[in-house]
């Protein structure tokens, strides 16, 4: 029966890791067709995003199942629970990946930002990527050093986000009201990619601990 259920555990990583693959290629894609308005491989990420939603949701069915049935203590209760909340990120992440893609939809043919903010957003799609690929082997090595890359990397797509709100706020500023809004929410959308991701690092980090890894940046 133990060998068994540590099959299990290893099949709980084993899914997360995919679906974590699956959130980097979905992110990778969106960024791709925010900053070059290419509709169809928008359209592929949003219609793709459905993978994501039915293998966490086939997650945490087995995760429950496991707690169910085996009733694990210490860091088997830690793996599962921890999994379950690292489930509901990587969902989310993939959430986010297809806002980006669907304001590169509705702006088509047109760019989703200005021209000025074109290199910022740039920039901030190519930290997203950095940091879900970092994620993927981090779920599957268990690094601390991919754990503190990714809180690292989080610090200047934070920068960047802020960066954003202060050009769209400022006195030169040129563009509409709908520039305004577009430009925040996909700053928001990144921002928030990254956010999830250092979320599932700190819970990682707590799978080897057991301590709560509290933020000294």
């Amino acid at each position: 029966m133990r060998e068994v259920f540590q099959q299990e555990l290893a099949d709980v990583q084993d899914r997360l890791v995919e679906i974590a693959g699956l959130v980097e290629q979905a992110i990778t894609q969106a960024t791709t067709a925010f900053n070059s308005s290419d509709v169809s491989l928008a359209e592929s990420v949003i219609a793709e995003d459905r993978r994501i939603d039915e293998l966490a949701a086939s997650l945490d069915e087995l995760a429950i199942d496991i707690l169910a049935r085996q009733q694990p203590v210490a860091r088997d209760l830690r793996i599962v629970v921890s999994a379950l909340r690292i489930s509901a990120s990587l969902e989310r992440m993939g959430d986010l990946a297809e806002h980006i893609a669907q304001l590169a939809r509705t702006r088509f043919p047109e760019k989703v930002v200005p021209k000025d903010l074109r290199p910022t957003f740039k920039e901030l799609g190519r930290l997203d990527v950095l940091i879900a690929g970092k994620l993927t082997r981090l779920l599957d090595t268990e690094s601390a050093e991919l754990a503190e890359e990714i809180r690292d990397d989080d610090d200047l797509v934070d920068d960047l986000h802020l960066s954003v709100f202060d050009k769209v706020l400022g006195e030169t500023w040129k563009g509409g009201a709908s520039d305004i809004v577009d430009s925040t929410l996909a700053s928001r959308y990144h921002e928030r990619f990254a956010d999830h991701a250092v979320s599932i690092a700190k819970k990682v980090q707590y799978l080897q601990t057991g301590d709560w890894v509290v933020a000294t940046h």
